[in-house]
């Protein structure tokens, strides 16, 4: 029998969280299942010739499986059915064949497979052991390969192989030799051909080696904090060391720059705003990759149509939508039709597609259409001061019967990273789960959050659990301020960084928080850095800058000081932690150790443990225990 992961006598009894999940005793209008459960059709793809269209489709059970259905005749075709394990996405590799990825029980460690539209040639295509594998150049110019890298011939680093979509052949394109600096990225062109590779020099910085004639020579060198990289090579203007680049280099915030490679040196720049980083295009295959449009999120995400073609399309959506959130998501080889998605922060998704010789919208899908937008809670962008003087940025979710004057119970959500995330605007099924039982959320995006420039990035560097959480603090006193909230009914709730933002929450300020649950969260810093998963290794320096050293005294004393799991006599208020078993980046012994240490000293921890997760629940199942259970939680203590 397989020796389950961590202590298997420390979580909470399947009887145990029934009786928690119980404690939510009022009637409401949705349900959890209705805002958790698997939508019953999501994650819609058109072929490349624009015949068939596939998606993931739920069974009655929860399962998902992979469908096709032939546009004209609306005959619709299993294709691949879920076994134990989750398709975690998919592709078309061209009009024949589709790609798909899993791996085990949420390890992280993703394999290939490959099936063909008829069902035949199904096939895993890289059947190692252990091994973690990603898709990073579709090769549209080659039908029957892939690039693809993977760990393979050394668990700490990927390098990059060439992959027969029908075969499972690999051919190895580069190899970094021992003693070289490991690499952190790689960039073909359309036909397959390596030409950068960005390395980790220093363990900090990142040097980029253009290839030159043959020969892979320095380019620059990116320090710490700053931002280089690829988007895609501009094969338009006939100069073959042109690329699109996105960069802030000398400069606060990241824009999109036409670059010679060769010549080392900005042409110009394409894109940018003196506010938030800019890092998002899309190029036109048909067209000859003209530039489309550029995208970018500030308050709210934003398109920027360039070409005069995009133009069109994008003004003929505009007009059938108005002012809801909308993108084109896909089309097809020719052209002639996009798939669209539109989504607001009361609407979940609804998918359409635009047919430019007829002209026409058409819907084809509502997500979650039982949840009605008129009775969905409104996200309002907000910003405040932090107490040492910079803009923070953020969202308010208030219950639907807000009235003005009213202090509400709040759900501060801290979210995950912490380095280079952010929260959007947009819907968010856990704030409007919350709104309809009367609670607000409060989202912040902290010092160290991405998007805002470079200064604000590197502001939370080496300040997480410390000034990157007054932050947080000060948020919940601007929220109090403008009379939204119950100072007396905070809680504090968040995943992975954002679990470790609770635990510290609740040690740190523990008068400030009424409850809190850590799902699949850092509890102690050392062992979180003892426990990385191998290809983070060569990150190892990269993580004592963002977080702390340990090998230098004074970090680890602030380490000894922040890591929650050292201070639990502090925390004071209810706690309920969660946790996926088989989490290769913040594994079970933080959350063990939090757990075991309380209920040494007498306090009744419910404690969630899946084995069959990882970070995060991905299997609803697993998905509606844990937010009824939480809902459960939350009523008993934030009431």
């Amino acid at each position: 029998m397989k020796k389950l992961p961590g202590k298997p006598d420390l979580p909470s009894s399947e009887k145990e969280l029934r009786q928690l999940a119980a404690k939510e005793t009022g009637t409401y209008k949705y349900t959890v299942e209705d805002y958790f459960k698997t939508p019953e059709a999501f994650s819609f793809q058109l072929s490349p010739d624009g015949k068939y269209l596939s998606y993931m489709k739920r069974r009655e059970t929860g399962e998902r499986d992979l469908y096709l259905q032939e546009i004209t005749t609306q005959k619709e075709t299993l294709l691949i059915k879920q076994e134990e394990d989750l398709i975690r996405g998919y592709y078309w590799a061209n009009k024949d064949r589709i790609l798909y990825m899993q791996d085990k029980g949420g390890d992280e460690n993703y394999h290939v497979f490959g099936v063909d539209i008829s069902g035949e040639n199904k096939k895993e295509l890289t059947p190692y052991d252990g091994v973690r594998i990603n898709i990073i150049e579709p090769l549209r110019e080659d039908k029957d390969h892939v690039i693809i890298q993977m760990n393979k011939d050394n668990i700490q680093q990927e390098e990059p192989y060439r992959l027969n979509i029908n075969t499972g052949e690999v051919t190895k394109l580069y190899t970094v030799e021992a003693g070289d600096p490991p690499i952190a990225g790689y960039d073909f062109d359309r036909f397959g051909n390596l030409r950068a590779i960005s390395r980790i020099v220093d363990g900090i910085n990142t040097e980029i080696l253009y290839n030159t004639d043959g020969e892979f020579k320095q380019l620059l060198v990116a320090d710490f904090g700053d931002a280089f990289g690829i988007s895609s090579f501009n094969v338009k203007d006939g100069n073959p060391d042109e690329a699109y680049v996105v960069s802030n280099l000398g400069q606060d915030k990241v824009e999109i720059q036409l670059y010679d490679l060769k010549e080392n040196k900005k042409i110009k720049t394409l894109y940018s705003n003196d506010t938030f980083d800019v890092s998002g295009m899309s190029l036109s295959r048909k067209r000859d990759y003209e530039i489309d449009y550029f995208s970018y999120t500030g308050e709210k995400s934003v398109i920027v149509p360039v070409s005069e073609t995009y133009k069109k399309v994008y003004a003929r959506l505009k007009k059938e939508f108005g002012d809801k959130q909308f993108y084109t998501v896909d089309r097809t080889e020719e052209e002639d039709k996009y798939l669209v998605i539109v989504t607001s922060d009361k609407i979940v998704a609804e998918y359409y597609i635009y047919d430019v010789e007829k002209d026409s919208v058409t819907l084809l899908y509502k997500l979650l259409p039982h949840l009605k937008a008129e009775d969905m809670a409104t996200m309002k962008p907000i910003s405040f001061q932090s107490r040492d003087g910079l803009t923070i940025h953020g969202y308010i979710t208030l219950p639907t019967n807000y009235k003005e004057g009213d202090k509400m119970p709040v759900i501060v959500n801290p979210h995950g990273g912490p380095q280079g995330i952010r929260d959007n605007w947009g819907f968010n099924p856990e704030a409007q789960l919350f709104a309809s039982r009367g609670y607000a959320t409060l989202h912040v995006n902290f010092r160290i959050s991405g998007g805002y420039g470079k200064e604000f990035l590197k502001a939370g560097f080496g300040q997480i659990g410390r000034k990157a959480m007054d932050d947080v603090e000060d948020g919940i006193e601007y929220i109090i301020q403008q009379g939204w909230a119950d100072k007396d009914k905070i809680a504090i709730y968040g995943g992975s960084h954002g679990g470790y933002a609770v635990l510290r929450g609740m040690t740190k300020t523990p008068d400030l928080y009424a409850c809190g649950v850590d799902y699949v969260g850092v509890s102690n810093l050392h062992t979180f850095m003892e426990t990385i998963p191998p290809y983070w290794e060569k990150y190892r320096e990269l993580l004592y800058k963002i977080w702390y050293n340990p090998s230098i005294p004074e970090e680890k004393a602030i380490m000894d000081e922040i890591s929650p799991a050292l201070h639990v006599d502090k925390i004071k208020k209810p706690l309920f932690v969660v946790q996926g078993a088989n989490d290769p980046r913040v594994n079970i012994n933080e959350a063990d150790q939090i757990v075991e240490t309380l209920r040494e000293r007498g306090v009744d921890v419910p404690y969630m443990v899946k084995y069959d997760e990882g970070h995060g629940f991905a299997k609803e199942e697993n998905r509606l225990d844990f937010y009824k259970a939480m809902m459960g939680f939350f009523a008993e203590n934030l009431k």
